[in-house]
Formats: C-alpha cells, sequence, structure tokens
C-alpha cells in the first residue's frame, strides 16, 4: 500500500461515523452498480475522504453537512495548496458525482454540487516519440546483453505495487474474465534482479521485454489492458489481440510482423522458463512466475529508453506515439479511435493536434521563408 494510501485510510478512520458509512457506502456504489475500476474507485474515494475531512475541520459531523460553501472552502484550499489546475477539476469532478448519487440516496437535501465551478483543466499535448526514437527504443530492447537488464527496469521500491502475482483462474473463459485483481505483495526485487536467477531465465526475461514494447508501440494498448492480457487473447493466425479496456469494453487491436515475431519468441523461449505453477494463462509474466505488473512494466519500458539514450518514456509516452504515428500515415481518425479504445472521439482528435504541430515544426525548420 502506498503512503497516499495509509493516508486515505487515516482518515478515513478518524471521521465520525455518519460520514465513515457514507464513504463505505459510495465505494460500495462506484465499484459495484457503476463498475467503476479499483483505480478509479481509489482516487474518487481519496476525493471524498478529503472532502469530509475538511467537512469535520469546519464543524460537519454528518453528510447533510456538506453544502455548497464546503465544497468552494475545500476547492480553494486545495488551490492555495498548490494542486493543478487538472486536479482541481478531477476533484470537483469527484464532488459533482458525489454530491448526486448522495441526493439520489436521501443523503443530501438537494444536490448540492450541481451549480459547482471548477478550473477548466489545460489540455497539454501529449509526449510523443519521433518513428526513429520509437525504431531505437525497440532496437534497443533486442541489443541488450543476456544478463543485464536495462537500468531501473526491476528496480522495485518497499512502497510500490509487488512486481508478480497469481495470475486469474485459469478456467475462467477469457471473453468473461473480469479486470485483473491488485496482485499480492512480494519481496523487494533489486536492481540486480532477483537471488540466484539464472542465465536462461535473464535471458527469458529480455525475451519479455522485447514482446512488451512491440505490443505497446504496435497496439498502443493501455499498460494495465497490456499485462491483463492472457494467452488465449493473441489471435496469431489474424495478427489481433483481444483487450479488455476501461469499462469493461472489449475491442479486438491488430498488431504488426515484428510485434508478432517477439511475442511468438517469448512464448516458444522465454514464457516456458518464467512460468510457475498458478501463473495461469498470463501472456506477460514477472521474473518471478507471476502476471506482469503495471509498476513493474513502467520500469522496464523506461529502463530500456534510459538505455536506448531517448528521454524519460512511460508506457502511456508509447500509446501516444503509436497513435500520432498512425495518423500521420494516413489512418482514419475513426480507426485510431477505435484502436484506442476511446469512448469518445474527442479524446483522439487530440492526436490531430499532435501531428499539426510536429508539421509547424518541421515547417519553421526546413522552409527558409518560414
Amino acid at each position: 500500500m502506498s503512503r497516499a494510501d495509509d493516508s486515505t485510510r487515516a482518515r478515513h478512520e478518524a471521521l465520525p461515523p455518519p460520514l465513515r458509512d457514507v464513504v463505505d457506502e459510495f465505494a460500495r456504489h462506484l465499484s459495484q452498480v457503476r463498475d467503476r475500476s479499483p483505480h478509479t474507485v481509489r482516487a474518487y474515494v481519496a476525493d471524498l475522504v478529503s472532502l469530509l475531512d475538511h467537512t469535520v475541520r469546519m464543524g460537519g459531523r454528518v453528510p447533510a453537512d456538506v453544502d455548497l460553501t464546503v465544497l468552494r472552502s475545500w476547492l480553494a484550499k486545495q488551490r492555495t495548496m498548490g494542486a493543478a489546475r487538472s486536479s482541481l477539476a478531477r476533484r470537483a469532478a469527484s464532488a459533482r458525482t458525489f454530491s448526486a448519487w448522495a441526493h439520489r440516496s436521501g443523503l443530501l437535501p438537494t444536490d448540492v454540487a450541481a451549480t459547482l465551478a471548477s478550473p477548466r483543466a489545460r489540455r497539454e499535448l501529449p509526449t510523443v516519440l519521433r518513428v526513429d526514437q520509437a525504431a531505437a527504443l525497440l532496437d534497443a530492447a533486442r541489443h541488450v546483453r543476456s544478463g543485464r537488464e536495462p537500468a531501473g527496469a526491476s528496480r522495485v521500491t518497499p512502497d510500490a505495487p509487488a512486481p508478480d502475482a497469481p495470475a486469474p483462474d485459469a478456467s475462467v473463459p477469457a471473453p468473461e474474465r473480469s479486470r485483473p485483481t491488485a496482485p499480492a505483495p512480494e519481496p523487494v526485487e533489486t536492481a540486480a534482479g532477483p537471488a540466484g536467477r539464472r542465465p536462461d531465465e535473464d535471458a527469458a526475461v529480455l525475451l519479455r521485454d522485447r514482446a512488451l514494447l512491440e505490443l505497446l508501440y504496435a497496439t498502443g494498448v493501455r499498460i494495465s489492458e497490456a499485462c491483463g492480457l492472457d494467452t488465449g487473447d493473441v489471435d496469431h493466425g489474424r495478427r489481433l489481440i483481444r483487450v479488455l479496456g476501461k469499462g469493461n469494453r472489449e475491442r479486438s487491436v491488430p498488431y504488426g510482423v515484428p510485434a508478432q515475431r517477439a511475442v511468438d519468441e517469448w512464448l516458444r523461449r522465454g514464457r516456458p522458463v518464467l512460468a510457475r505453477p498458478g501463473c495461469g494463462d498470463a501472456l506477460l509474466l514477472g521474473a518471478r512466475g507471476g502476471r506482469l505488473h503495471p509498476t513493474t512494466a513502467r520500469r522496464i519500458v523506461s529502463g530500456h529508453a534510459e538505455a536506448a539514450g531517448l528521454p524519460h518514456t512511460s508506457p502511456h509516452d508509447l500509446r501516444h506515439s503509436a497513435a500520432t504515428h498512425l495518423l500521420e500515415g494516413g489512418a482514419d481518425l475513426r480507426a485510431v479511435q477505435e484502436i484506442l479504445g476511446h469512448s469518445s472521439l474527442a479524446s483522439t482528435q487530440i492526436y490531430t493536434h499532435v501531428s499539426v504541430e510536429r508539421l509547424r515544426a518541421a515547417y519553421r525548420q526546413a522552409h527558409p521563408r518560414a
């Protein structure tokens, strides 16, 4: 559990019983009725606990004490503490979601947050690798010597989630599986990798890294989606992966020949080496044989980027890069929306702005009368 989770739990326990109970009811509503992901539920609950803690400091003891004055005071305090506009916008959205639910549930006389204004978050252009930088990253992963991991690829701090976890029950058919659950804690893995790891295990880890990087760039999937893949989700004949995305929406995403080679080699020569009893059907495995954890996957991406001499690169940067390169290559915006799993086309349109900005930069650099 992270320090932020510890802080939220401590403040939750310190709330008066009526407010503590409403937090628990709201969390159940989000997870069971709204079918929100565990990450989303944690974020909403943390915002609500912060709001109710502020309500108590202003003399409130029951849910009905949350009014527009309290809400505005809470956001103003967050602003004076240096919260970014995007954070304030998200917390205001959390407050509106809670207020609407509490009013429908009879806990608030009115929907007090319905008129709550919040700063409009600035929509900054995402970080995107150039095509040659993406190629350098993937080439670096192919040429790392066996037995040596890129810097930071396996560094786990005591506060970070453990790198591996038992896979979901393999008896559950893939189309009906639910979002992967949080992994159980494991011993901290050092930068040198687990003690006593064999050379064939080092080689297997590098094959897994290649498969992960190729898949992320080829498909543009989110890191949680990549780590949630099972072996049965890969259609080798048609070069498609079946992805379980946000809101448990399922989609099929194509991938290319380089990714196919990397995945095939991982499945043939790497996965059997790392697989342990109980690993189930997880496609990507951690060094201890459990399902690869997203935290470890992020370190793998940033470590290989560092080894390739690139600026800090995250899995989401690869997602942004894949989408931008697709559009620059002539892909239809609706097709990119489907590949990325965006529910709204507006979320995909940000990449058209990225492409235009890159075009302007090239023009300014190259044209004699720019």
